[in-house]
């Protein structure tokens, strides 16, 4: 595929965290891009979008589509070579009352909405879906049972439900639907991007990415006393962007990129990366907590006795050597991303210190199409 010029692809989730990277990253390589947002009418979550459209003139559109919504997305895809499929429902694990209501059924009938607009849309060649490493483990412990105790893409999550990580999955049962889709045609292709957890400075302030949420307990202070022993795999949100426009622009790639670095990354490392620039920071815990704490307190912070056996102090190596050869992936050092992420939340803590009335309403039961 030839790289912008006159090629018109479609960001599908374009207000959300990877969305709105993803759209200005296409827009800067010189393509037309069509993208999707939930409402056009929420001027804060689409205002990003705006500025992009003042800066590239005549070159962004932007258009409303549901997720549950059939044929939401068949005008919006229209003369697109490339559907980047980006939007999926999320909720914090707090919010999820029904799993299959609320995280299966919505991710499985949305991903199945896109890809009948796409089979409606002749000029589409090729798919890009954004999808998670939790598509490909379900806990931590499952990755000590894979060779080597090493992450990589052969494997897809077997051990997730609608019961123990909905949200897992709802990830895996919509991407394994994608593939299915794919291999029973033969005019698109699809390729599959499985990030870590995604940091990085945001454009969008009132994103509600479920990354975006993750650290909010550990920067307001909630473990000054010492920090847990959980790791993360990592990927910083331009990466991310990148690894989509490669994964389209590259005739060779195929299959499922891990988009990730290598090495974890726990609470405690990135609190010391903080604290280097911002000693100040009371709120950052300066030692480890040990495990025993964590297994008695857990559960009154919802932590489940299983699941802290399956992930407290489990690390392991991840392998994302396809992403870097074969998408040319240039990973950037953790402590820029985590500095990143870390002054980005702050910024936003500053400018939502007064919110509006809109922000102050329950969402409790509400999906957002954001990754």
């Amino acid at each position: 595929m030839d790289t912008g010029g006159e090629t018109t692809v479609v960001v599908t989730g374009g207000s959300g965290f990877v969305g709105s990277h993803l759209v200005r990253r296409l827009l800067e390589r010189g393509y037309r891009v069509h993208t999707t947002v939930r409402s056009l009418a929420n001027a804060t979550k689409v205002a990003p979008l705006r500025e992009m459209q003042e800066a590239f003139p005549h070159r962004l559109a932007l258009f409303e589509a549901d997720l549950l919504k059939q044929g939401s997305f068949d005008e919006a895809m229209r003369d697109c070579r490339v559907v980047f499929h980006v939007a999926s429902p999320f909720l914090m694990p707090e919010k999820i009352k029904d799993g299959r209501r609320d995280m299966v059924d919505p991710a499985l009938l949305g991903t199945r909405n896109v890809l009948a607009s796409v089979e409606r849309t002749p000029t589409v060649d090729r798919l890009v879906f954004t999808s998670t490493v939790g598509a490909i483990f379900g806990d931590y412990a499952d990755v000590l049972d894979m060779d080597d105790q090493v992450l990589s893409e052969k494997y897809f999550n077997a051990t997730s439900t609608v019961e123990n990580n909905p949200y897992h999955y709802a990830k895996t049962v919509a991407e394994r639907a994608a593939w299915e889709a794919e291999a029973a045609q033969d005019r698109w292709r699809m390729v599959s991007v499985n990030p870590g957890l995604i940091l990085g400075p945001s454009l969008a302030p009132s994103s509600e990415s479920g990354s975006l949420f993750l650290l909010d307990e550990l920067f307001k202070g909630y473990f000054f006393y010492g920090a847990p022993d959980f790791s993360f795999t990592t990927a910083d949100v331009r990466e991310v962007a990148d690894a989509h426009i490669a994964a389209a622009e590259r005739p060779d790639a195929k299959g499922r990129y891990i988009v990730a670095a290598r090495t974890m990354t726990s609470f405690r490392e990135m609190s010391r990366i903080i604290r280097g620039r911002h000693p100040r920071d009371l709120r950052l815990p300066r030692t480890a907590l040990p495990h025993w704490p964590v297994r008695v307190l857990g559960p009154a912070f919802g932590l489940t006795q299983d699941y802290i056996r399956r992930h407290l102090g489990i690390r392991f190596q991840v392998d994302n050597s396809r992403s870097v050869r074969e998408l040319g992936i240039i990973y950037r050092p953790i402590e820029e991303t985590v500095l990143d992420h870390y002054e980005a939340w702050r910024e936003r803590r500053g400018a939502s210190s007064k919110p509006s009335a809109a922000g102050r309403r329950d969402e409790g039961h509400r999906y957002v199409s954001d990754i």
